[in-house]
C-alpha cells in the first residue's frame, strides 16, 4: 500500500460525527456492543444494519484454523453486496464504515447530494478495484477521514496491527467485508432481525483464535 492515513479510533462518538457530516442522518449511528452474550446483545438499539469487529488480525492463524475446522460456507456472494478493496494503508476503519453504510443503503434515507449520496452513486456500477483507486484519489474523503483522526481520544499513530472490518446482511446471507480480502465471505443463512446474533456467533469463533488478546471491539450501527 502507497498512500497511509492514520487509523480511526474504535469510539461511536468519533465514527458517528465522521458519518453525520457526510450526510447519513443522525437518527443513524454506531453504539457500542458490551459483551456477545444475549443478554448485553438485547441492550443494542434495534434494527441493527451492521456490525463492526476491530481485532488484533493474524491472517496466518485464521487461514490455519479455517482450514482445520471450516467456520463459514464458501460460496458466490449476492451481486447486491456493495463491497470494496482496500490500497489504501490505516484506512480500514473507514471502509469498514462505507461497507456498513453501503449495504444498508435501502434502509438509510442519505442527504440529497451529500457526499455519500454522491460517492455511492458514482462508485455503484464499478468493481471492488475500481472503488478502492476512487477511494484513494478522494480527496474529500481523506480530509473528513483525518478530522475523524483527531477527534479520538487517543493519539493516532501509524503501525498498529488491529484490523476493522464489517458484519452486514445482504440477500438472507451473513457477509464479512474485509477491503484487504479479494471479497466477500458468507457466513451463511442470516436475515436482519438476526444480524447482531449471527455475527456474534462469528465473533466469537475469531476471538478463540485470539486468547491472548483482549483487543477486540465491537459496535453495532443502529437505526432508532
Amino acid at each position: 500500500m502507497g498512500k497511509r492515513w492514520l487509523p480511526l479510533e474504535a469510539n461511536p462518538d468519533v465514527m458517528n460525527q465522521f458519518m453525520w457530516g457526510l450526510g447519513v442522518p443522525e437518527h443513524v449511528g454506531f453504539c457500542d456492543v458490551y459483551g456477545l452474550d444475549d443478554e448485553l446483545l438485547a441492550m443494542v438499539p434495534q434494527p441493527v444494519l451492521a456490525v463492526i469487529l476491530l481485532y488484533p488480525q493474524d491472517r496466518n492463524k485464521e487461514s490455519h484454523a479455517s482450514t482445520a475446522s471450516p467456520v463459514e460456507t464458501r460460496q458466490e456472494p449476492s451481486k447486491n453486496v456493495y463491497f470494496t478493496r482496500q490500497t489504501v494503508g490505516n484506512a480500514c476503519g473507514t471502509v469498514g464504515i462505507i461497507h456498513a453504510l453501503g449495504n444498508a443503503a435501502s434502509r438509510i434515507k442519505l442527504g440529497e447530494g451529500s457526499y455519500f449520496d454522491r460517492f455511492y452513486k458514482r462508485t455503484a456500477d464499478m468493481d471492488p478495484v475500481q472503488r478502492a483507486a476512487f477511494l484513494e484519489e478522494d480527496q474529500e474523503m481523506e480530509d473528513a477521514h483525518s478530522v475523524a483522526v483527531s477527534a479520538g481520544d487517543t493519539e493516532a499513530k501509524d503501525g498498529v496491527t488491529e484490523h476493522y472490518v464489517c458484519f452486514s446482511c445482504v440477500d438472507g446471507e451473513l457477509y464479512e467485508l474485509d477491503g484487504g480480502t479479494s471479497g466477500p465471505i458468507s457466513h451463511g443463512p442470516s436475515s436482519p432481525d438476526t444480524l447482531l446474533q449471527d455475527a456474534a456467533k462469528v465473533i466469537k469463533v475469531r476471538a478463540a483464535l485470539y486468547p491472548e488478546s483482549n483487543n477486540f471491539n465491537v459496535m453495532a450501527l443502529s437505526s432508532n
